[in-house]
């Protein structure tokens, strides 16, 4: 399954914006991760219409968490990018060429479509139950635990 790039992005904006008591601006945002501000301000567009984000407007404006860190999945995060369909969408191909298979005996799913759902249901399973604290946690014990303070100083500090 793939994620796009976008997820990446969207997934290190919400962790980073556990670190800051007042909105980050996406400039800001994007100088911190050296990425595009055009394409990251469409990741956080997409966050924002998701609920995940909300933008704040005004000279102290910028984006930050509607909940806590907690209650975001990195599922969340995946859907509101890259949208909630699937990731396999079968098209029925044992139903063409020259031995399709008739309508009446492909009433139930075949073998493919089984195990693109079952790897789908457990992906979608793995990525529900990682929450935006989780990786939070994860990055004060790969980093050390002043790493996301760090981060938050910076973006708090000045103008992108």
């Amino acid at each position: 399954m793939k994620i796009s790039g976008g997820v990446e992005w969207a997934l290190h904006c919400c962790v980073v914006l556990t670190s800051v008591e007042e909105p980050a601006p996406a400039a800001r945002l994007a100088q911190l991760h050296d990425v595009s501000p055009s394409y990251l301000a469409k990741q956080l567009q997409a966050l924002s219409r998701a609920g995940i984000v909300r933008s704040v407007q005004g000279k102290s404006g910028g984006y930050v968490l509607t909940r806590p860190p907690e209650l975001i999945t990195v599922l969340d995060v995946v859907e509101a990018v890259d949208g909630p369909g699937p990731a396999f969408v079968c098209t029925e191909i044992r139903r063409r060429g020259p031995m399709a298979a008739p309508p009446q005996s492909c009433v139930a799913p075949c073998a493919i479509k089984r195990a693109m759902a079952g790897a789908e249901t457990a992906w979608r399973d793995a990525l529900r139950s990682v929450s935006v604290a989780d990786l939070v946690r994860d990055v004060g014990s790969d980093n050390g635990p002043g790493a996301l303070a760090g981060i938050g100083a910076w973006l708090s500090a000045g103008e992108a």
